[in-house]
This record gives structure tokens, C-alpha cells and sequence, in this order.
């Protein structure tokens, strides 16, 4: 999320604005973002505050910081500027240990505007491949016509989708103190994220219930034929028991 600054501007032959004094020097514009780690459900991991710039140093320390050893990297890390960093990480010598574990890729809404000439980008960072050398990223589904069609297999835009609803409060946030800020975007987030389980939950909820009434249907009519089968049996076998004693009715007399 990234907060607008707003400054009055003051014409150059205007005399300065005189000085006035604060108890603290915080307000939510000085800080020039607030970095989100989202999965792609959109429930939230981590947050921080980015002072200065959402560089790709800042953004690496953040990863080290929420994903300290191997054994916690993700397979995926998926950022706007994801080919900034990865050029970075190589530098610095931080992707010996990350590309163990780990690929950085450009989210779908923001890969569209990478430069075509970027061969590192369009290489590397490509959310959706499809020569095969990323095979979880890339699904195929079936449209309502039954024709195959590549689909993307995560929402990379949970992010994205959080800071716009994180822009809804946008009004409030820049008026606070720096404990009130950081308490409200923590209770925010933390209701954001409550309400996706919710939200998960009931959909899963209902998949399960359908899938219930679905078995239900198909054991009553399991069911059904076995009755039916049974009486065809139970009818063969009171006909059976009928010719043996003679009385089967074939529409003549047994004495002629």
C-alpha cells in the first residue's frame, strides 16, 4: 500500500510557511509504503513499513526476516518488480541460497508493462510459462464448450487486491500517530484475513455438502436398482418355483 504525500505547494515568491512545532514527527505520508506477504488466498503472512524506497535490498531483508531458513522458503515468491530483485539477490550473492528454493515471478497485472527486450524478466520471472519449465504455475481447464485452455493456477494479485482495500482507509491512516497506525493496519489486516478463512471455509463447507448430496443420490439410486434387481430375481425365482409344480400359466392347459 502506498500512501499519497500530500504537500502544499508554495509559490517561490511567497514567503515560507512559519514553523510549527510537534510533539512527534510521524505522520503516515513519510513512510513511502506498507509492504504486504500475502499467499495466493489472500490470507496475509507478514507486514512491515518501507521508509525511503520499496528497493529491492529492502525487499530481500524483508523476505530474510519472515522466512529465515530453507526449510520456509516458498517455491514462489511473486512481486511487481520481481526481476529488480532477482538481478539484485545475484549481485549481492543472496540467490546462491535462494534459488535452493525459491523462483521470483512478476505478478500477471504488472508483467504486461515489463519491457520485451527484458530477457531476464520474460526468462525468469514469467507468471505464466508455457515451454513446461514451470508446470505448477500453468493448469489446463476445459471451457463450457469442452475446449482446452491454459489457466493461470494462483492468483498473483492477492496483493494488489488487498492494497486497494487497504486504500479505503487511506483518509484515516495519514491523520494517525505512529502506535495508532501501526495498531490499525494490524487489526485491519488481521480482520482482512479472518474474513478470507471465512470466507474458505463456507466454500468448502458447501463443496463438501455438495459432494454429500451427491453420494446420497447416487446411493439411493444404488439402492433402487438393488431393489429392483432383487424383486426381478424374487419374480424369476416364483416363476421357477411355479413351472416345477406345473402351474405356470403360458396362456394354455398343462393337460393338453
Amino acid at each position: 500500500w502506498l500512501p499519497h504525500i500530500n504537500q502544499q505547494v508554495i509559490p517561490h515568491n511567497d514567503a515560507p510557511a512559519p514553523y510549527e512545532e510537534r510533539n512527534h514527527y510521524f505522520t503516515a505520508p513519510w513512510f513511502y509504503c506498507v509492504e504486504t506477504l500475502c499467499v495466493p488466498c489472500g490470507v496475509v503472512i507478514a507486514w512491515t513499513k518501507f521508509t525511503k524506497s520499496e528497493g529491492p535490498r529492502n525487499i530481500m531483508r524483508f523476505l530474510d526476516h519472515v522466512y529465515p531458513t530453507l526449510e520456509s522458503h516458498p517455491s514462489y515468491v511473486c512481486i511487481d518488480k520481481a526481476c529488480v530483485v532477482l538481478k539484485n539477490a545475484v549481485l549481492n550473492g543472496a540467490w546462491r541460497i535462494w534459488s535452493l528454493t525459491t523462483r521470483f515471478i512478476v505478478d500477471s497485472y504488472h508483467y504486461i508493462n515489463h519491457r520485451t527486450t527484458d530477457y531476464t524478466c520474460h526468462k525468469w520471472c514469467n507468471p505464466v510459462p508455457l515451454n513446461g519449465y514451470a508446470p505448477n504455475l500453468v493448469v489446463v481447464e476445459n471451457d463450457i464448450h469442452g475446449r482446452p485452455h491454459y489457466k493461470r493456477a494462483f492468483n498473483t494479485q492477492a496483493c494488489e487486491q488487498l492494497n486497494a482495500w487497504l486504500g479505503g482507509f487511506q483518509s484515516n491512516l495519514n491523520r494517525m500517530t505512529v502506535v495508532n497506525f501501526n495498531w490499525t493496519i494490524h487489526a485491519l489486516l488481521f480482520i482482512h484475513t479472518q474474513k478470507v478463512i471465512k470466507k474458505q471455509l463456507e466454500r468448502d463447507n458447501n463443496t463438501k455438502d455438495d459432494k454429500d448430496m451427491r453420494d446420497e443420490k447416487s446411493e439411493d439410486s444404488e439402492e433402487e436398482e438393488e431393489e429392483e434387481e432383487e424383486e426381478e430375481e424374487e419374480a424369476a425365482d416364483e416363476f421357477d418355483r411355479e413351472e416345477e409344480e406345473g402351474i405356470a400359466d403360458y396362456g394354455l392347459d398343462n393337460d393338453m
